[in-house]
């Protein structure tokens, strides 16, 4: 098969990399792809990701037999609907089954029709409706802007100012554009986050391994809220009973109901969630892989990337027999210096050599005059596997210091909680 990947982070260098390995592989190209991936796949230059029409042309001089689409602003904004329109196929859902990340009202007011667990909430438009209904609930709160915003619009408020200071900047002061012209405020929930993510075809649902991702950019979950400063897979916290029970709570009524609403799904959904003391609760829904979830659940993957893609497209996902390696995967996130808020690129990179059973996918680098540089806020998401999770988390921080450039920071716990949990 020919296959264009769409994307240029982590998560697709580590999609690129998996669909390489596939025996029904015939050419690989990328879009617009990173120096990592170059190494791997034939990178599309010229296209820009926004301009679907330039896209689908590609497709079709190229003959590409399938598209998968790794970003969510792509899917939002219905890029598989214009490839499927023309007749490439695409693994990816369509800008409708796409809302459930595209707009967090939208999820929401789906969760309920749809009884999934989740917190309570109440969504605004208006600047005044929503303080007054800050100032009547009694319990603690997220405030979220409804549209995508490359995971930043969520604000975990402690003081009423607080609150009242972030729905301003969302509402009044627009700190978030278009994607602001909506805010829900819900209700904050405690315990364990664990990511779930599927391949489903729209009717068959295959639950991947799960995972748990690590927001905050210092040790002890301390810092600021990032893209995810590592993860882990899988979660010790999450056994067999528990993924049986977010299978028939979560993902199955998710699938069964975007497809009854007449906006069936198809490629991956991914379900944050929250092991809160009453039981699964979801904290939102993606419409495509996690990044970096995906940097260890697809190293453990062991059925062919590319004849679950195609399987999941044609709906015939009930006939492929899904495997998993046993074992742990382990992804430590380097970052460059001031992340994530102000971000120094353009440091030299240096990449030693790594063991077998390790890569180093590139997130946030660019070449410059034939040399490799940062330019991005996560530059590396550095996964070792082995055959647990003690033993995956000594082989990556062993080889840390192949990867140098200047300024370079990273968390020194990731599996903290699985480790503590296995001792």
């Amino acid at each position: 098969m020919n296959v264009l990947v769409i994307g240029s982070g982590g998560r697709e260098h580590a999609i690129v990399w998996k669909v390489r390995q596939s025996p029904r592989l015939t050419k690989l190209y990328a879009l617009p792809g990173n120096p990592g991936i170059a190494e791997l796949a034939e990178i599309v230059r010229g296209i820009l990701v926004e301009d679907q029409a330039a896209i689908v042309d590609f497709c079709k001089r190229k003959n590409i037999e399938l598209v998968i689409v790794g970003p969510e602003v792509p899917l939002a904004a219905g890029l598989a609907d214009s490839l499927s329109g023309e007749g490439v196929r695409c693994f990816g859902p369509k800008r409708s089954a796409a809302q459930i990340e595209a707009s967090k009202v939208f999820a929401k007011d789906f969760m309920m029709r749809h009884h999934i667990p989740t917190a309570r909430y109440a969504s605004f438009h208006n600047f005044e409706e929503a303080l007054n209904y800050l100032e009547s609930v009694d319990h603690p709160i997220v405030i979220k802007a409804s549209g995508l915003v490359g995971g930043k619009g969520v604000i975990l408020p402690e003081t009423m100012d607080e609150a009242k200071a972030t729905l301003k900047s969302i509402l009044v002061d627009r700190a978030f554009g278009e994607a602001g012209n909506e805010a829900v405020i819900e209700e904050r929930l405690i315990g364990q986050e664990v990511s779930l993510m599927a391949f489903t075809d729209g009717k068959t649902v295959v639950p991947m391994l799960d995972a748990q991702d690590h927001k905050r950019l210092l040790d002890s979950d301390e810092g600021p809220n990032t893209g995810g400063m590592g993860a882990y897979a899988p979660a010790l916290i999450f056994p067999t009973e528990i993924m049986n029970e977010a299978m028939e709570l979560v993902l199955k009524p998710a699938v069964n109901g975007l497809r009854s609403e007449g906006t069936p799904f198809v490629g991956v959904l991914y379900a944050g969630l929250m092991l809160a003391s009453n039981g699964i609760r979801v904290l939102e829904f993606n419409c495509r892989f996690g990044d970096p979830e995906t940097q260890v659940v697809l190293p453990l993957l062991e059925t062919d990337l590319l004849e679950i893609a195609n399987a999941c497209v044609n709906g015939t996902l009930d006939g492929v027999d899904i495997r998993w390696k046993n074992g742990a995967a382990v992804c430590v996130v380097l970052a460059s210096k001031g992340y994530p808020e102000k971000v120094e690129s353009g440091k030299s990179v240096t990449i030693g050599k790594l063991p077998e059973d390790m890569v180093c996918f590139h997130a946030g680098t660019k070449m410059q005059n034939e040399n490799l540089i940062t330019s991005g806020g996560r530059v590396f998401g550095l996964t070792g596997w082995a055959s647990d999770i003690d033993q995956a988390v000594k082989k990556v921080y062993s080889n840390i210091h192949q990867i140098t450039f200047e300024g370079m920071q990273y968390r020194r716990d990731i599996a903290r909680r699985a480790l503590e949990g296995s001792t």
